[in-house]
This record gives structure tokens, sequence and C-alpha cells, in this order.
């Protein structure tokens, strides 16, 4: 098990640092530099990793920022920042406490892309509606345009992501939307 766990950490990190080593051939030309960052960004200089792949980004970092072989320091030392970035999952960007007050704070781009109803339910616009309209038939433009519910599943991701604030009921003139907030035998 442990050495199925090395292999895949060797595999990634001769997966992320090959084209750095493109990047310095292209950079550097033909010269003894070149030779010497090929040579240094070999899976075999990081043998001694071995931890699973997703704890060894920091470790792959400062096996990196080891590396001495004249200018290709410079190269690689404006690359390391990106390395972990590259690993790093995607996130809610939730605030539990918040600095100032310490209460939970809103995240805005689910105000800015969704619309929510007094009965629970969010609506959003399909995906795609404003890309590459130029290639897009009016027909399929105009059913892209349309408001969409969102599922259970999404609905509560949503009020988890927002504060009672933006869930509570509010009463616009005109509301297009007047109908909809209220809905009979609905259970969410």
């Amino acid at each position: 098990m442990a050495a199925s766990i090395l292999a895949g950490a060797r595999r990634a990190a001769s997966g992320i640092f090959r084209p750095l080593s493109v990047l310095a051939s292209s950079t550097y030309g033909n010269c003894a530099k070149n030779v010497c960052l090929n040579s240094a960004l070999l899976p075999s200089h990081f043998s001694h990793i071995q931890t699973p792949v997703v704890s060894s980004a920091s470790q792959l970092v400062t096996s990196v920022r080891n590396l001495t072989c004249g200018h290709t320091t410079t190269v690689l030392n404006r690359v390391v920042p990106l390395v972990p970035s590259v690993l790093k999952m995607p996130v809610r960007t939730v605030t539990y406490c918040s600095t100032k007050k310490g209460k939970r704070k809103t995240v805005k781009a689910v105000i800015d892309r969704f619309l929510r109803l007094h009965s629970g339910l969010w609506l959003r616009r399909k995906a795609g509606y404003k890309k590459k309209l130029w290639k897009k038939t009016s027909a399929r433009k105009r059913r892209l345009r349309e408001m969409v519910f969102c599922n259970k599943t999404q609905s509560k991701m949503l009020d988890k992501m927002t504060t009672s604030f933006w869930r509570r009921r509010n009463w616009y003139v005109d509301d297009p939307y007047q109908k909809y907030h209220d809905r009979t035998n609905l259970k969410v």
C-alpha cells in the first residue's frame, strides 16, 4: 500500500514539473544549465517523499526550492508559488466567524446569481446563457434566458451560504415573481 502511494507521489511530482523543464529549455536554449535543470527535475530526486500526494505539496515546494543550478533557480522561484494552487480543491467561501463582529457572512456570488422565493425555492438562469451567443440559434438563446428552479440539495446549500437577512420575505412594487413566492402543497 505504501509503495503504491509513493509511486503515485512520484508520478504526480514528475507530471507537475515536466512542463517546467520544457519552459527552461525554451528560455535558455541549448546550454549546460538546461541539462542541469532537466537532471534536477527527474523523479529520482523526489524519492525521499513518503507521504500521500495530497499532503506532499508543501514538501514538493521545499524540495524544488532547494535545487541549485545557476539561473534555473530564478525560473523555479517564479513558478513555485503556483504549484500549491494547482493541487488545491475548490471550496465554498462561507465565512463562519467574521473578524469585525464575529458573525456569519453571506457569499456575495449567491446573491448576484440566484433569486430566493419566500417558499424556500431558489431561481437561477440556465448555464451558458451569455456565452458564445454568436453561434447559438435564437430559439436556443431564448431557452437559455429562462429561469429555472434549483433542486432541494442546491436550495439547502444556498440557504446555508446566506444569512437570515437574505432569507426574509421582501415586498417589491410590481414584482414579476409575486405569484411564485407562495406555493401550496409543497414540501421543501
